[in-house]
Parts: C-alpha cells; sequence; structure tokens
C-alpha cells in the first residue's frame, strides 16, 4: 500500500507539471482559435532568461544574495516574456485577425523557430543552471503509518504546488476579473466580442502575457529539474496527449488531463512495466490521447463542436 500511495503521489506531481504547460496550449487557443505550436519555445526561451539573468545580474550589481538576485532576475524575465508578447502582438498577429486557423497555425510555427534561434542567440546554447533554492534531497512521510514511510521528492512536492497556486490563481482571474470575462469572451466569438467593444488585440497581448508567464514558471520548475538546455522545447510534447484528453477549451480540463496522465504513466510503468518490457511510460499519454480522439475527440470537458449544413 505504502508503495502505492509513493507511485500516486508522484504521478500527481508529475502531472501538475504536465497541467502547467497544457494552459498555455488552453490560454492561446481559447483567446484566438489556433494550437499554439510556440509554447514549447517560450518555454526555453524563459527558461534561458531565467538561468542567465541570474548569473549575470550578481556580476552587474556585485550582488551575493542568492535569493534577491533570483527574485530579480525573476522579474527581469517576467518584463522580457512581456515585451516577447507585445511584439508577438504587434508584428504577427494583429495581421492576421479574422484569417484562417491554419494560417495562424503557420504563425506560431514560425514564433516557436524564431523564439528558438534569437534566445539561444541572445543566451547561449549550453546547459545552464537554474538554482532557485529549492532542496533536492527526499523526505520520508508517515512512517508511523506504512512501515519504511512513503519517499517523496522535497523539490517536485514543491514544484507541484507553485503549480497548483498559479492555476488556482488563472482560474480565479478568468472567473472573477473583467479581463478574464473579456477574455471568455473573444474565446467564444471574436467578432461578436468586437461590436460590443472589446479590443481583440489587447487581449490577445493579455492571453500571450499570460501563457508567457506559465511557460517561464514550467521553465523555471523544468530548467531546475534538468538544466535550461535545448531539450525543455520538447516539454511541451510531454503536454500534447493532456490537451487532448482535457479539452483544448477547458482549463479545468487541462489540469485533470493533466493529473491523469502523470498517474497513468507512473502506475503503468511500475505495474504493466514488467509484462510489457519497459518504457510503458513513455508511449501511455499518447496512446491515451489516441483512443480519446477516436471516440471523444474534444476530451472530457472540451465542447462538441457541430457545424450545420
Amino acid at each position: 500500500m505504502a508503495f502505492f500511495l509513493e507511485t500516486l503521489l508522484g504521478g500527481l506531481m508529475s502531472g501538475m507539471l504536465y497541467s502547467l504547460v497544457a494552459l498555455g496550449f488552453v490560454l492561446i487557443y481559447k483567446a484566438s482559435g489556433v494550437f499554439n505550436f510556440a509554447q514549447g519555445a517560450m518555454v526555453l526561451f524563459a527558461a534561458l532568461s531565467m538561468a542567465r539573468f541570474s548569473e549575470w545580474i550578481p556580476q552587474w550589481l556585485g550582488m551575493e544574495n542568492l535569493f534577491l538576485a533570483n527574485l530579480l532576475a525573476f522579474v527581469v524575465s517576467v518584463a522580457v516574456m512581456f515585451v516577447v508578447a507585445w511584439l508577438i502582438e504587434r508584428l504577427v498577429l494583429r495581421h492576421l485577425v479574422n484569417q484562417e486557423g491554419a494560417t495562424l497555425l503557420m504563425a506560431t510555427l514560425g514564433i516557436a523557430y524564431f523564439l528558438d534561434g534569437v534566445g539561444q542567440t541572445i543566451f547561449g546554447s549550453d546547459i545552464y543552471k537554474i538554482d532557485v533554492g529549492m532542496p533536492k534531497e527526499p523526505v520520508f512521510l508517515l512512517e508511523s503509518i506504512f512501515q519504511g514511510g512513503i519517499l517523496i521528492n522535497k523539490e517536485d512536492f514543491i514544484a507541484a504546488f507553485v503549480s497548483a497556486m498559479l492555476v488556482v490563481a488563472l482560474s480565479i482571474f478568468f472567473q472573477k476579473t473583467s479581463t478574464g470575462r473579456a477574455l471568455r469572451a473573444v474565446a467564444d466569438d471574436h467578432q461578436a466580442a468586437q461590436s460590443i467593444g472589446i479590443p481583440l488585440n489587447r487581449i490577445w497581448v493579455i492571453v500571450w502575457c499570460v501563457a508567457g508567464i506559465t511557460a517561464l514558471v514550467a521553465g523555471i520548475i523544468w530548467g531546475s529539474k534538468l538544466g535550461a538546455q535545448f531539450s525543455l522545447s520538447t516539454v511541451a510534447l510531454r503536454a500534447l496527449p493532456v490537451v487532448i484528453l482535457g479539452g483544448l477549451t477547458s482549463i479545468p480540463g487541462a489540469i485533470i488531463g493533466g493529473l491523469i496522465i502523470g498517474v497513468g504513466e507512473k502506475l503503468s510503468e511500475v505495474f504493466l512495466g514488467p509484462y510489457v518490457g519497459g518504457g510503458i511510460e513513455i508511449w501511455f499519454a499518447y496512446m491515451l490521447a489516441l483512443i480519446f480522439l477516436l471516440f471523444r475527440p474534444q476530451g472530457l470537458f472540451g465542447e462538441k463542436i457541430i457545424d450545420r449544413v
């Protein structure tokens, strides 16, 4: 029982990280109706920004306090992602309002390649360390209930907690604020939202800024675990099954889908892996996504679209 709970908790913590990346996809899709292939590149760009500024700021200011240096690096990285979002809207999206979805999709592909190249040109292409002070040693819990206790990685627990808090904050933002309601109105119908005075261009800047913040937090967390490197851009691929499972238009779907995928990967690897030769954790999520595409393509919480001819 203790081993099962340990595996379950590990899956839930991984699932929260997947949900955080998937949120970026959902936010952009809800606002513009396009699948944002640039989300992985945004995670990489944000992680490189955080890693490099946390190195440069102490050198520029002669600062020895690690916490303060990381805080300033985070603030600067947030500003950088805001600038990136503004430039994307001003130089790309503004000229593609009411265009076909395929056109916007190709635009996000171009943005992804551009961010990959520019990010490594500005910040470098080595593997950079992100040290935000998260403890990496494991800890044993519930030793009085289970013999030997349950082994939990502190870093994974803190990362999952931060991800959960950001998800809750975004949910409140969308449900309780006037800007959040405007974002939902734009998601429902671009032209109708424009007709009642909602500025589409400003809404797109806001939603790309929010997606940039989620990419930054995801980049910091994954960069702390793996280092800020080019492979971070592939993290978004791990979130694709989450989006398919939860639904492209549902923020709760991204959360629950991430948890299902995270738990499913861990449990399948531990309990089914010995019977199929291992490696099931790599393809389990994609197989589950394929099943959903066959029988429920809109996902668990997505909207079923019916075209009347």
